[in-house]
């Protein structure tokens, strides 16, 4: 018998949610950038960040890494590049460094599987999310996938960490790469909007060209997320992103 539509979708999203499950629950296995998939604008930008000093510089840090018996996350560094395209960016939130806790790291910033508690930073973010959107808009991802497939680029500054010891990769190389990323987008002719969450996202973005929307505001983080002068909670980046968007013609995003 045929699956009615319903049940057909509820299979695919159970089975989604069980590939991106075990995606997070992977450690990167051994350094092998060959094998990590990027859209293909940005191909040229991540093969020259490779055979760069610091792309070098890197691959050997963390393969010494993974050779002293390192747990590292996630087992897909570049994932953001792979689900946004450059010429699909609207959006660009900048994080810190991935999850470090076992069965966390996605490789996009801030997001989790579907089915993980969300981390205290997710959690505050969502709950942004549905004080700026109100009730109608849902309860929100806790997988930022869906983000992500609509332009958003989930970017951290940083894009491997070691289980229990954050920014223990910060430092090593993956900034060249990840500025290099702000660069293009920002170098784009398109606008798009930028979050900047924390002071590191906001010293970042400094230099932002004036067609750009810059939104800033505390880190979503516990310790700083409703203190002054910029509260995280409270901030409307949702929405005031996509009346933006709105407004140049780029349409909304779905939060």
């Amino acid at each position: 018998m045929a699956r009615r539509p319903a049940q057909a979708a509820d299979a695919a999203q159970g089975l989604l949610a069980g590939l991106e499950a075990g995606i997070a629950s992977e450690a990167l296995r051994a350094w092998a950038p060959q094998g990590w998939a990027v859209a293909s604008d940005w191909r040229p930008l991540v093969d020259a960040f490779w055979c760069s000093s610091a792309g070098q510089g890197l691959a050997q840090f963390v393969s010494g890494r993974l050779a002293s018996g390192a747990v590292v996350y996630p087992a897909q560094p570049l994932r953001a590049l792979e689900l946004t395209a450059l010429h699909q960016v609207r959006v660009v939130i900048l994080g810190q460094d991935p999850y470090h806790g076992p069965g966390q790291a996605q490789g996009l910033a801030f997001s989790v599987a579907e089915g993980l508690p969300p981390p205290p930073s997710l959690r505050n973010i969502l709950r942004e999310r549905a004080r700026d959107l109100g009730p109608a808009a849902g309860p929100g991802p806790r997988s930022l996938r869906p983000w992500a497939e609509q332009g958003v680029l989930l970017l951290n500054t940083v894009l491997t960490v070691e289980q229990g010891r954050p920014a223990s990769h910060a430092d090593r190389g993956w900034e060249a790469l990840t500025n290099s990323i702000l660069k293009a987008v920002m170098d784009r002719p398109q606008p798009a909007v930028f979050m900047a969450w924390g002071a590191l996202a906001q010293a970042q973005l400094a230099s932002l060209p004036e067609r750009h929307l810059l939104l800033s505001a505390n880190h979503p983080s516990p310790l700083s997320a409703q203190r002054p002068p910029r509260p995280f909670i409270g901030c409307g980046h949702f929405s005031a992103a996509n009346a933006w968007l709105s407004a140049q013609g780029q349409g909304p995003i779905s939060w």
